[in-house]
């Protein structure tokens, strides 16, 4: 899509401003440099294609020019929204789902930061914080979504199966349109994010709910247990055999189904 289509159809919302890239490394790696030096709440990053797209920890985001949706909101933290950042990873990937559904879809999200559709994976959100001192200062919200076959990694590159919306959908869908749509869903559940209504719409679209499953977290550990929920900051809650319901924080864990 060209720039002057792209700003044209972005008019009704309330962005700060738009930075639209044909090409860039990482639309999250330029929107915490503009957090950090002044950008405004709703400030946008967009690229058609990223050489160095990123995912959590040390995982790549595959975005070939053309085939994907690739973006990053900054948004500043305003009262009532809470301080949690995890609600934030939630809210993004609540805007996809959303989106998803208005298609026909039937989506899901597996904690913290994908979402899926037929336990494969067409979308990754990334939540990244900037800070002054204790104070959290912005959190930068990085969306990406696999819209055509092109956008679909190889086999050997990736470590979950992954889809993208046509191939679900066996049709051709607008990315601009789509992208309207996150875009409408994530501004309506950003005024109701510290809400309990958010969290019931999160926790509604969870993936494995009431499964067993894996939890592998930071030094090699591992926990086995059922799904059972979201905690009021978006923590996972997971039962372990023992019967026990615990905590696990955000940004720790890969998720596995246990057979």
């Amino acid at each position: 899509m060209d720039e002057s289509t792209f700003r044209k159809a972005l008019f009704e919302f309330p962005l700060g401003d738009v930075r639209y890239h044909e090409v860039i490394n990482s639309t999250n790696d330029q929107a915490l440099t503009w957090a950090a030096g002044g950008a405004p709440d709703l400030a946008l990053v967009y690229a058609e294609e990223q050489t160095s797209g990123r995912g959590r920890g040390s995982h790549r985001w595959f975005t070939p020019p053309g085939s994907s949706l690739a973006f990053s909101l900054v948004l500043h933290p305003l009262i009532g929204e809470g301080g949690s950042v995890a609600r934030y990873s939630g809210l993004g990937a609540v805007a996809v789902c959303m989106a998803l559904e208005k298609l026909g879809l039937h989506p899901e999200i597996k904690w913290p930061n994908d979402v899926l559709i037929g336990q494969r994976k067409v979308s990754g959100i990334l939540a990244e914080a900037t800070w002054m001192g204790e104070q959290l200062e912005s959190i930068v919200v990085g969306i990406g979504v696999n819209m055509s076959p092109e956008a679909v990694p190889a086999s050997e590159l990736i470590d979950f199966p992954a889809t993208c919306v046509e191939e679900e959908l066996k049709k051709p869908v607008s990315r601009l349109d789509f992208l309207v749509e996150i875009l409408r869903a994530l501004l309506y559940w950003r005024s109701n994010l510290s809400k309990d209504e958010f969290l019931t719409a999160w926790e509604s679209r969870l993936a494995f709910c009431g499964e067993r499953v894996s939890v592998q977290m930071g030094e090699g550990k591992v926990k086995n247990g059922r799904v059972a929920g979201l905690d009021k900051d978006g923590s996972l809650l997971l039962q372990v055999d023992d019967g026990q319901v615990i905590t696990v924080q955000f940004g720790e864990v890969h998720l596995r189904r246990v057979l």
